[in-house]
């Protein structure tokens, strides 16, 4: 291994964020449609047999970047038949996921550290730079005020709802 891929691998692991808005049966569905048992998805994947019964049997929802993997090998290209947050209940971070972006793939594309980010997404603080906020929707695909609503959800929510 290379020290570029250690440093990658080292920087995938900074996004241990559960995922919102998992379904476990789709998940299921997907890997039946594609003919593949749980062993079999494991190997192709390199996600561990356990944790994907898991995540299948509503025990646990995975990170982005494990889930990503997972739905490379399954074919699947819309994170959105395994992932669902309705639009008008997001946060930054559910945007994020939808995209199929870890927060140190994010805070790269927008120029930002991961903590000025983790810091958006928990509705901590906005960003002063407009620049900034205009790089962090264009990154996730959408516009500044989608990313201002879903910015102003996770600011009100409840006490101990993780953002």
């Amino acid at each position: 291994m290379t020290a570029y891929e250690r440093e990658e691998r080292r920087r995938s692991k900074l996004t241990r964020r559960v995922t919102r808005g998992f379904v476990p049966s789709a998940l299921t569905a997907a890997r039946e449609t594609a003919g593949m048992s749980i062993s079999d998805l494991a190997r192709k994947s390199d996600v561990g047999e356990t944790t994907l019964r898991r995540w299948e049997n509503g025990g646990g929802t995975p990170q982005i970047d494990s889930l990503r993997t997972v739905l490379r090998v399954l074919e699947v290209e819309d994170l959105g038949t395994v992932v669902s947050v309705p639009h008008d209940e997001r946060f930054p971070g559910d945007w994020r996921t939808l995209a199929k972006l870890t927060q140190f793939e994010l805070a790269d594309a927008a120029g930002i550290n991961v903590a000025k980010l983790g810091r958006l997404e928990r509705g901590e603080t906005w960003p002063e730079d407009p620049g900034v906020t205009a790089r962090i929707a264009a990154a996730l695909n959408i516009t500044v005020d989608d990313l201002r609503a879903a910015y102003v959800r996770a600011r009100n929510r409840p006490p101990q709802t993780p953002a």
